[in-house]
């Protein structure tokens, strides 16, 4: 399966979300860049096929069929749209994406689920107590328990804090198990991710030659050169300005 958005924009002048093109697929996961809150929303929804675009195209496997998209695709923890109430218990939002997923959805059944993805702990904790990349981990599971689930598009998981590099790697296991999954997030995210994905290359590089780098030390800046200057070498779009109970 092939998403693409190619050149889709909303807003006037593109206020919501300016000229954006950016594709996703099948065994990858692609971040996407997108800056205030509530960009990456409006990118999420665009991209599962749940708002139509006010300029550009959005495709799947070449076809413009935002039924299908709606199938096949699931949004998950969209600020405003798909993101559980933060005092809601973990257990609460499990019974209910059981049942969306036409499941039972009994108390019993959702400990037997928590206790499958080990983590029957966070039973009773509240949704906006969880570690960020326990929160990601449990929607992005459960939003694949729907049928016919091919894709995920997680919107904005920076907004939980924590280490970047935690997200992406649930992203990218859920890429190697066969989804298509776009991850829309913030420019310290992407420099983070993209630094990370530099070190491994390099890393990966140097075992296959034989060489060994010297020890990394920190870079000095002067009061104008703060903040990383490159991004994220991932595959993120150039100009990206950027489901109930967690996934829709």
């Amino acid at each position: 399966m092939k998403i693409e958005l190619i050149g889709v924009s909303m807003g006037r002048n593109g206020s919501s979300l300016p000229e954006t093109t950016v594709r996703f697929e099948t065994d990858a996961a692609t971040l996407a860049r997108a800056e205030t809150e509530r960009r990456p929303t409006v990118l999420g929804l665009l991209a599962s096929g749940r708002m139509r675009p006010d300029t550009g195209r959005v495709l799947i496997d070449g076809a413009a069929d935002a039924s299908e998209l709606r199938t096949r695709v699931a949004l998950v923890d969209a600020p405003d749209v798909s993101d559980p109430a933060a005092d809601v218990t973990v257990t609460g939002v499990v019974m209910e994406e059981l049942m969306f997923a036409g499941l039972p959805g009994s108390r019993k059944d959702a400990a037997l689920t928590l206790a499958q993805l080990e983590l029957g702990d966070v039973a009773k904790t509240a949704m906006a107590d969880l570690p960020p990349a326990v929160r990601i981990r449990l929607l992005t599971e459960l939003a694949v328990l729907r049928d016919g689930v091919e894709g995920i598009v997680l919107a904005a998981p920076d907004r939980h804090g924590g280490d970047p590099l935690d997200w992406w790697r649930i992203a990218q296991g859920l890429a190697a198990r066969g989804y298509a999954v776009l991850v829309i997030a913030g420019d310290a995210s992407a420099a983070a991710i993209g630094a990370e994905g530099l070190l491994a290359r390099l890393e990966s590089d140097a075992r296959a030659t034989g060489f060994r780098p010297a020890e990394a030390r920190p870079v000095e800046t002067t009061p104008d050169e703060t903040g990383p200057r490159d991004t994220a070498p991932t595959e993120t779009p150039t100009e990206s300005r950027q489901t109930e109970g967690g996934a829709a």
